[in-house]
């Protein structure tokens, strides 16, 4: 492929896509950036073009149409798929893993196998189809437990249970309800591991991979992290939590025996792995892996790299050879997702939002859930409505841009949480 004047098209409509035409665009060798669907805000800064991202042959024909040079495919569900195979078959170069490569985030219970045949760290666990089997294992089970949906639930489908009743009820409800569709056709019963959570990113290419920044985001609604998950309240990058021994430890203990295993299933793998850590006092766990990047951690790691991200990009899509690591800026970066009062459950659409003329300095305002109105307007269209990132030399200075940010923003049912980040300034 021609790899300069390139014209690109990203696959995705929220913050995380927000984010990667923002990296993409300031490449000396990307003429143009299209994004498909994107939002109301990413259409104030690119061109788009709608788009049903659960849609091969339009993926594929909007590709062809626009003459794109090559594609980065944002979401999990276009990638699990298996956007990327047909696109790739008819020669045109996409980012991410293909539809096989992708089942490590599609099936919860192919992962789980996975991870126990190539004896990489886990949590204990069993997979089920059927509620008989699953409640009978759930009897020899210590409390808490943990239930997840097998398949795709958009971050909703991991129940933490602290009873038997809650425990059986999760099984149930997944099994023979109908709140996960088919994702919960298949349950996985985990052990419940203690420990701090942390998000690792690699960019691969086979069995050849280059890290980012290790980050940490917020699930909980609530500050102090309580109440119901959410798909991301926050993030931030680094963090004191891995240092540089710790990490190149989780690489010798996780990533290479991934990367190794799923070549030996044969498996190329492509595109973004990443890894969910939890840090027990047994040494890291993974909790889960995905095949894209993190939404809200995309907006505080890409950010953070010293260099043009798309000739990485192009290398990992290609299979060759990745550089052996990213240059990496001496600076932190917090983001904080500006949320609709009542999100994850059910929150009100269509609010005008209100940006500042002229950004603080090393700020970025992200778009998530926006869309346009009738006047042009940009409104509210989702939970998670708005991130705002801040970067600074240090991690106070880039919790203070951030805040700023926010408090410049203004929509009428404004929420989000104050304590981002509270972890790393309780660290001594």
């Amino acid at each position: 492929m021609n790899e300069e004047n390139l014209k690109i098209l990203v696959i995705g409509s929220g913050g995380r896509e927000h984010t990667l035409a923002k990296i993409c665009n300031k490449s000396e060798k990307v003429e143009k950036v299209i994004v498909a669907p994107g939002n109301g805000g990413i259409a104030k800064e690119f061109d788009t073009v709608a788009l049903d991202v659960e849609n091969n042959e339009e993926i594929l024909s909007t590709a062809k149409s626009m003459g794109i040079d090559f594609v980065v495919v944002g979401p999990e569900v276009p990638l699990c798929n298996g956007a990327v195979d047909i696109l790739s078959n008819a020669g045109i170069p996409a980012y991410g893993p293909n539809k096989s490569a992708a089942r490590l985030e599609g099936s919860k219970a192919f992962t789980k196998d996975f991870l126990a045949k190539h004896k990489i760290p886990t949590a204990s666990y069993g997979n089920f189809q059927t509620c008989e089997s699953a409640i009978e294992y759930l009897s020899k089970c210590e409390l808490p437990v943990v239930v997840k949906a097998s398949g795709l639930a958009a971050g909703k489908g991991v129940i933490i249970c602290n009873t038997r009743e809650e425990a059986d009820s999760a099984v149930k409800d997944m099994l023979e309800g109908s709140s996960f569709g088919e994702s919960g056709k298949e349950v996985v019963i985990e052990e419940f591991l203690e420990g701090e959570e942390t998000s690792l990113h690699l960019i691969c290419s086979g069995e050849n991979y280059v890290t980012l920044p290790m980050s940490q985001d917020h699930k909980k609604i609530g500050e102090g992290d309580i109440g119901l998950n959410t798909g991301g309240m926050g993030a931030y990058a680094p963090t004191k939590l891995v240092s540089q021994e710790m990490l190149a430890s989780y690489e010798e203990s996780i990533v290479r025996p991934t990367l190794a295993g799923l070549k030996e299933d044969g498996i190329d793998f492509r595109g973004t792995l990443y890894i969910g850590l939890m840090l027990t006092s047994n040494g890291p766990k993974v909790l889960e892996f995905n095949v894209r990047f993190g939404d809200p951690e995309t907006q505080v790691i890409l950010p953070l790299v010293d260099q043009d991200l798309v000739p990485v990009l192009i290398d990992s899509a290609l299979g060759n050879d990745l550089p052996d690591r990213l240059t990496v800026k001496n600076k932190s970066a917090i983001v904080v997702v500006l949320a609709s009062k009542g999100y994850p459950e059910s929150y009100p659409k269509g609010e005008v939002i209100h940006l500042p003329e002229e950004l603080p300095v090393d700020s970025e305002i992200i778009h998530a859930g926006t869309t346009l109105n009738e006047n042009n307007l940009i409104v509210s269209d989702g939970g998670r409505v708005i991130g705002a990132v801040g970067m600074g030399e240090s991690l106070q200075s880039a919790r203070n841009q951030a805040y700023k940010l926010c408090e410049s923003i203004d929509f009428t049912s404004k929420y989000y949480r104050k304590d981002i980040a509270h972890r790393e300034f309780s660290r001594v």
